[in-house]
């Protein structure tokens, strides 16, 4: 296999072991020394590296060590015909390679990884006896050498390293250049990041680019008096901002398809979930062993249970979506409503902020005690792999979160009518949160990564006496090994650190999109936080937290979903600002300027549901390459189905076999 300049073999994977205490340690069945031998020997290229406390070993892979794992694996891959395949490894030249010249892309190279190492396991016919230090165990027969050493705490930790030189070059053209704005080189962090990173990228540029209009709005009528004009040029502000949204969601939908068809997604594998290197691997559809073994099953009795298993299932997920639903109403929405009017009567401002303490303490607690149920809840049903069981807990985590970000604006504006109030809470929750949000998002792992070094160098004078000098850390890999990991607040079962970044960016479009007219400066603030957004996460993956592992996806999932649910709820609260605002003496009179509002809610609520018919989903030109690839592969197909019938009777009776 041809070696392509852009795949020469870099360390990608690192292992935590334990430091050998003396050299006179070694022995025949060393743990370390036998997996180290167990690496060479399915093509590994290993390093180890002694740090501080611990033992490091790097592995890379050989483009043709990865080639004989993907085949393993059954990979299927692009070819040039555009049909995807099964990847062989003597048929390099017929796979589409990605964009940055590599034959494989990231979240290939990490299935491939996670298939070597934990495929090691014991082929003798007896049991081999392993040591570390002092402590003897047996390596089963059949057993991964790997969850061996794991379950005994030998085996640390294992995560993806950083490649330096394309880690710096991305630092220098994507994290620290604030010249292009919302320019990102997306290729490029698809390749080093893989799909679902590169989709929060895209999606966050394209988000902020089109924020630029409704800031330009906003920025009109903040800096315009418009006196007495202001009740007309209001709702037609506000017509333009729901246009502007239900086209950016749609024109998003085409950006995605586009970013798919150019990157030679796999859609087969692009719905699944992450490679953890925790054993957890991608999911896959959970149906029952007993509904697969009888082979010789009845069709009709095969059916009644396929359908059973399948409406259990619903009715499963339909359970836990009421008790998630009630529970936000009878508990969370009383405590919610609650905080928000003690904010509302006190006038105390010491008062209002110890109560403010109190709140968000609490709100913390009742949001990882929901996550957890969530979790629970989740295990319960069956979903066709780990994307859509992600996606389930999003819906659900998403709901405790909108509860308690928009129910004391909705208190506020709704129910007091108090637009003065309103504006500050607006305020407040759009430049003190995200600003603080930006500030502990770089400052947090800096701080966790500094105290775990200064942990160990505390411990290593402890041992070793005072007299020890400061102790370096040397290595990189040690060093990335102390940086914490890209995780989700709310666990690290089926999601990472994408659900707070994608979290936050939902509930600032929520924000700025429900109370559009009563702040449209909102924008503004809005789209300037996301300039530097884009930036200060591109910081936070490259230098502050190890390298995330590769998630494969073809589109944001849930997110956008709740996108579209956010625009819906912008039409029902802006008409009802607007009514407020035209209603003043509260009497709720069905005059012109009423029923007018009545009217464009409904048209707009239309328009949203109406206006995907207009724009399609997929580019034309990723529809034309797709169906011109399809005739292709038909014609192929043909030839070659010729080709057999016609080899003679043996062989057509055979094809009717197997078909």
């Amino acid at each position: 296999m041809k070696v392509h300049p852009e795949e020469q073999a870099i360390f990608e994977v690192c292992l935590v072991v334990p430091k050998r205490k003396t050299e006179e340690e070694y022995v025949t069945y060393d743990c370390v020394e036998v997996l180290e031998n167990a690496f060479q020997k399915v093509g590994f290229i290993v390093e180890r590296i002694d740090g501080v406390t611990d033992e490091f070993m790097k592995l890379a892979a050989p483009l043709e060590t990865l080639g004989k794992a993907a085949a393993r694996l059954q990979m299927k891959k692009r070819t040039h015909i555009g049909m995807d395949l099964l990847f062989e490894v003597d048929q390099v030249k017929a796979f589409v390679r990605q964009p940055d010249g590599s034959l494989f892309s990231w979240c290939e190279r990490f299935r491939c990884y996670h298939h070597l190492i934990y495929g090691i396991v014991n082929e003798n016919q007896s049991a081999v006896t392993l040591k570390c230090e002092e402590e003897e165990f047996q390596w089963n027969v059949g057993e991964s050498l790997i969850r061996t050493l794991e379950s005994k705490k030998i085996v640390k930790q294992i995560f993806p390293l950083h490649d330096e030189i394309r880690r710096k070059k991305l630092l220098g053209n994507w994290a620290l250049n604030w010249w292009e704005f919302t320019g990102q080189p997306l290729d490029e962090v698809y390749s080093y990041f893989g799909t679902k990173v590169a989709l929060y990228f895209a999606f966050l540029g394209m988000y902020t680019r089109w924020l630029l209009f409704p800031a330009a709005l906003g920025l009109i009528l903040q800096l315009v008096e418009f006196g007495s004009l202001r009740l007309l040029v209001l709702p037609i502000f506000f017509v333009s901002i729901i246009v502007w949204a239900v086209m950016f969601s749609q024109f998003w939908r085409r950006k995605n398809s586009a970013l798919v068809a150019r990157w030679q997604i796999n859609y087969a594998f692009g719905g699944d979930s992450s490679f953890r290197f925790s054993g957890v691997e991608c999911g896959s559809l959970q149906i029952p062993v007993e509904l697969i073994k009888n082979q010789e099953m009845d069709k009709t009795k095969e059916k009644e249970a396929f359908q059973r298993f399948e409406w259990f299932g619903c009715l499963r997920r339909f359970r836990n979506d009421a008790i998630v639903i009630l529970s936000i109403i009878c508990l969370q929405l009383p405590f919610e409503l609650a905080y928000a009017h003690c904010y509302e009567v006190i006038q105390s401002d010491v008062i209002k902020f110890g109560l403010t303490v109190l709140y968000l303490f609490s709100i913390q607690y009742f949001t990882r005690l929901g996550a957890k149920i969530s979790m629970k809840l989740i295990n319960c049903e069956n979903y066709e792999n780990n994307e859509k069981r992600a996606d389930s807990l999003v819906y659900k985590i998403f709901g405790l979160y909108f509860m308690q970000s928009y129910i004391g604006v909705f208190y506020h504006a709704l129910l007091h009518r108090n637009f003065a109030t309103l504006r500050q809470v607006l305020i407040q929750r759009l430049l003190i949160s995200e600003v603080l949000e930006n500030l502990l998002e770089n400052s947090v792992p800096y701080l966790k990564y500094s105290y775990r070094k200064y942990k160990i160098r505390s411990n290593e004078r402890r041992e070793k006496g005072s007299s020890q000098g400061r102790i370096q850390f040397t290595s990189r890999a040690e060093k990335e090994y102390l940086k914490p990991s890209y995780s989700a607040s709310i666990g690290v079962e089926l999601e990472d650190g994408l659900f707070d970044d994608y979290l936050e960016l939902a509930l600032q479009f929520g924000m700025i999109m429900m109370f559009a007219c009563a702040f449209p400066l909102a924008f503004a603030f809005a789209a300037l936080n996301n300039i530097t957004e884009i930036r200060t996460d591109a910081l936070k993956l490259l230098a502050m937290h190890k390298r995330p592992f590769p998630r494969a996806a073809t589109t944001i999932g849930a997110w956008l979903n709740i996108f579209q649910f956010l625009i819906v709820m912008s039409i029902c609260t802006n008409c009802a600002l607007l009514v407020w605002l035209y209603d003043q003496e509260g009497k709720w009179k069905i005059e012109p300027g009423l029923a007018a509002i009545l009217v464009m809610e409904h048209v707009l609520l239309l328009v949203k549901f109406g206006f995907s018919r207009l724009v399609p989903e997929e580019p034309a030109w990723v529809k034309a390459n797709r169906v011109q690839k399809a005739s292709q592969v038909q014609d192929i197909c043909s030839k070659q189905l010729l080709r057999t019938i016609s080899g003679g009777e043996k062989t057509l009776n055979y094809v009717k076999k197997t078909v």
